[in-house]
């Protein structure tokens, strides 16, 4: 049994209000695998860089239980490049560079060591490429979840529909929610993209938490106030990461199981925009996270009040 994570590993240059770097280790594949190894550690690694990416970052996975068996190395070519410039906000961003590199002919091959894949998370990547890797399991794996976004919607929205009919739970933004379904309501946005073939649906917040859908349930659960946010990139793909990690640790997806998955993904994203990169992931304790757990339990619990009329 594992968890493969096909994904992007690449490199960032982020400005945000609290500073400035040029070059960091960035990448999909990358967070969701730091934030998944805190749960599970069988996770298999799909991804495509080139001869200019640290070895030691490869090693440094590893030590965590992530083999990169999967990941092809193009010696000759540069990794996938990204920068942006985030607003006062920090929900806002402005793309300035995007260097396609090796991923502009990524076709990822699957090890045969990584059939036995129990879990398959599909980071953010272009949605022909997440169908490639379905068609190539032998055994179709338990759980199947995506992660996508608004460029997909905008440039390959025919491949987009049709991998969504391939999985089983999508997570996706409010603004994408909106943008895929033309519904302001994330209730009736979340029941038409059920519609569209998964049977999940995680709807990313921000700092309002995240909401999670199925057949006629909703969890809804908050984000942790935060004094400072030093960089949202990548917390979406850590929460995925964190979400599906846990999943993969209990082997059940039951909804009681994914409402605490949510939560844990929820704490690995809290982490995520503490640093610059994935700097925070890399020196977390399990210390770090009960007590981050302990205060997302302290956000939800509250005494139950028992209303009459008397009272009213």
């Amino acid at each position: 049994m594992s968890l493969v994570i096909v994904g992007t590993m690449a490199f960032d240059a982020l400005e945000t209000p609290f500073g400035k770097v040029d070059r960091i280790i960035g990448g999909s594949a990358t967070y969701a695998a730091w934030a998944a190894s805190n749960y599970y550690h069988n996770i298999k690694q799909v991804s495509v860089v080139g001869g200019d990416f640290p070895q030691e970052e490869m090693d440094l996975l590893a030590d965590r239980g992530v083999s990169c068996e999967g990941v092809e190395i193009k010696k000759d070519e540069k990794s996938f490049f990204w920068s942006g410039r985030y607003h006062e906000d920090m929900n806002t961003r402005d793309t300035l560079v995007t260097d396609l590199n090796v991923l502009a002919d990524f076709n990822p091959v699957l090890p045969e060591s990584y059939q036995d894949c129990t879990y398959l998370m599909l980071a953010n990547l272009a949605p022909a490429v997440q169908q490639s890797v379905i068609n190539q399991m032998k055994t179709r794996p338990k759980l199947i979840i995506m992660d996508t976004m608004n460029f997909w919607m905008e440039i390959a929205m025919d491949d987009l529909r049709e991998t969504m009919k391939m999985v089983d739970l999508i997570v996706l933004n409010d603004g994408e929610a909106r943008q895929l379904t033309g519904q302001y309501s994330l209730v009736k946005a979340a029941q038409q993209i059920r519609e569209m073939g998964p049977k999940y649906v995680v709807i990313k917040k921000g700092e309002h938490g995240a909401l999670l859908f199925h057949e006629d349930k909703v969890f809804s659960a908050p984000a942790l106030p935060l004094e400072e946010v030093f960089d949202p990139t990548g917390a979406g793909d850590t929460f995925a990461g964190g979400f599906i990690g846990h999943i993969a640790k209990e082997d059940d997806f039951s909804f009681e199981t994914m409402k605490t998955a949510v939560i844990m993904g929820s704490a690995m994203a809290s982490f995520c925009v503490e640093k610059f990169g994935p700097e925070r992931m890399k020196e977390i304790t399990d210390a770090d996270i009960k007590q981050r757990l302990e205060r997302f339990s302290e956000l939800t619990n509250f005494n139950q009040v028992i209303y009459t009329k008397e009272n009213a």
